[in-house]
């Protein structure tokens, strides 16, 4: 029988959380402050550096623009391809808990 791997779950759902967050701020993109707040409503003990780790590994898969200003906050924007694996237009690779589409 194998073990639960909860780290591997909540960082594969965090970022989920993350797509469907700046999905929903199209076209504009959202700040950090605003996905963590998105985060820490279905992970109450969510951080900022936690956030941080996903729109970073986010951007290396290239679903997500992200900048990091000069006063130290980022901002990300979703690329073509992540408005697609939000919308399900396209299959998502593992690593994003993105849930089985039931419609």
């Amino acid at each position: 029988m194998s073990q639960i791997d909860t780290a591997k779950i909540r960082r594969e759902s965090l970022r989920w959380l993350v797509l469907l967050t700046l999905n929903n701020a199209r076209p504009i993109g959202a700040f950090e402050g605003p996905i963590l707040s998105v985060a820490q409503s279905e992970y109450p003990d969510a951080t900022a550096l936690e956030i941080r780790r996903e729109l970073d590994y986010l951007e290396d898969r290239k679903l997500i623009i992200l900048r990091k200003e000069p006063s130290g906050r980022w901002f990300a924007d979703l690329t073509r391809y992540g408005t697609d694996i939000a919308e399900y237009t396209i299959d998502c690779a593992p690593g994003i808990a993105r849930p089985a589409k039931y419609w």
